[in-house]
């Protein structure tokens, strides 16, 4: 029992700081209400339009800003304080899916209209989401980043269950406007937490002064950084191909198994199930971050993707993607970790910018390819390169380690190598 109970210490420890708990709730709240958002969108598209085309268009439409404007959020990031940067785009993305709520509740709402409010939610996420990142180390400190970050993974995922499942209910019920409503007054829920966070207790970094050259700085300091630009080229790799699971698992179920929605649900919940196991081990281990575990990882992250490629039956399939959920977020918890504490406070919002830019920016250019994979040579190969690729990054990884170790760049908090 003393055991069971020092796991739950360890796992949870992050929480018992109050201004990261506060958080930690509002957070679910409005994650839950942005999954809501997310079901409600793709069937107002479709209900619009009918046209899967237009159901990419404004996937894409959501994060080309990131692709090419995530520096600049970066800047703002480390310019300002982060806690008065979330009031602002808190407000700006509940106000912007209230807008959208009331639009398809007087039934003035218009694809040209969803068009516009995509573009503007993904520029507030340029904005938005290194703040919410580098603002998480500013709750909990160095050492209870991995387990507060990898926490905040293990939400996301359950939230991708809570979200979906209230939607459902929500459109039987009162119908598709509720969706985004409801979404945009989750948004509040954040600006009520961060009213009632004690300022005393964070740890703010350093602003940056205005000067000129601070978009492209961040790309130098990364470039002169070799555990950074490794690990960003990692991700960029793995996020442009591996993480195309929103446009391969559709097919893969339908296509391969026959089995439509209901398969891609299952797929989709498996995976799920493993992400939120995998963030409690990330979060309960004692051991610092190291690039060989980042390495392991990222390999086995792309082995196991592979497997499922390979599945010959769904039930197979399901227990696959039950381990490709749990080693993706493992990834993903120890590659956010490794880069935010390799980063010097004044560059670490321009850092995690480009983080984000390698994790949802690729998306505008891997969905399409890994779409044409799978549509013409099958859904299996379109798994299967998302999972070589995922080996390929981890293997680049280890050539750059063994390439740098003579010349090994100190990390706080990572006691290997250099990537």
């Amino acid at each position: 029992m003393e055991a069971v109970r020092q796991f739950g210490r360890q796992t949870f420890s992050s929480l018992r700081i109050r201004n990261y708990r506060l958080y930690f709730i509002g957070q679910g709240i409005s994650q839950s209400g942005t999954w809501m958002q997310t079901i409600g969108q793709g069937l107002l598209v479709l209900r619009l339009t009918g046209s899967g085309t237009a159901l990419g268009l404004v996937t894409a439409l959501q994060t080309l800003p990131i692709l090419f404007f995530a520096p600049l959020g970066g800047v703002i990031a480390d310019r300002f304080p982060k806690r008065q940067i979330l009031y602002a785009t808190q407000t700006a993305a509940g106000t912007q899916a209230l807008i959208l709520g009331l639009l398809v509740a007087t039934d003035a709402i218009r694809i040209w209209m969803v068009y516009i409010l995509a573009i503007g939610l993904g520029l507030i996420n340029t904005v938005d989401n290194p703040t919410r990142q580098t603002f998480v180390l500013e709750m909990v400190g160095k050492d209870s980043l991995t387990n507060a970050v990898s926490l905040n993974s293990t939400e996301i995922n359950l939230a991708r269950v809570i979200g979906p499942s209230i939607a459902g209910a929500l459109v039987a019920l009162v119908g598709l406007a509720a969706c985004f409503l409801v979404n945009g007054v989750s948004y509040f829920a954040v600006v009520a937490v961060l009213h009632r966070m004690r300022a005393g207790e964070l740890q703010p970094a350093p602003r940056m002064a205005r000067a000129k050259g601070q978009f492209l700085e961040g790309f130098r300091y990364v470039r002169s950084m070799p555990m950074l630009r490794n690990t960003l080229l990692m991700m960029a790799i793995i996020g442009t191909f591996t993480y195309e699971f929103t446009v391969i698992l559709p097919l893969f179920a339908e296509f391969t198994f026959g089995k439509g929605a209901s398969g891609y649900a299952l797929l989709t919940a498996s995976m799920g199930a493993g992400a939120v196991v995998g963030g409690i081990v990330t979060a309960s281990r004692k051991r610092q971050t190291t690039t060989s575990m980042l390495l392991l990882a990222a390999f086995l992250f792309g082995l196991t993707d592979l497997i499922a490629a390979l599945a010959p039956t769904l039930p197979f399939a399901m227990a696959a993607f039950v381990l490709v959920g749990f080693f993706s977020i493992t990834f993903t918890a120890l590659g956010n970790v490794t880069v935010q504490l390799a980063s010097a406070p004044e560059m670490r919002g321009r850092v995690m910018a480009l983080w984000t830019m390698a994790f949802l920016g690729s998306t505008p250019i891997g969905g399409p390819i890994i779409g044409w994979i799978g549509q013409h040579a099958g859904p299996r190969w379109g798994l299967a390169v998302g999972g070589m690729a995922a080996v390929l990054a981890s293997g680049y990884g280890a050539w750059a380690l063994r390439r740098t170790q003579k010349a090994t760049v100190p990390v706080e908090g990572t006691r290997a190598g250099t990537l």
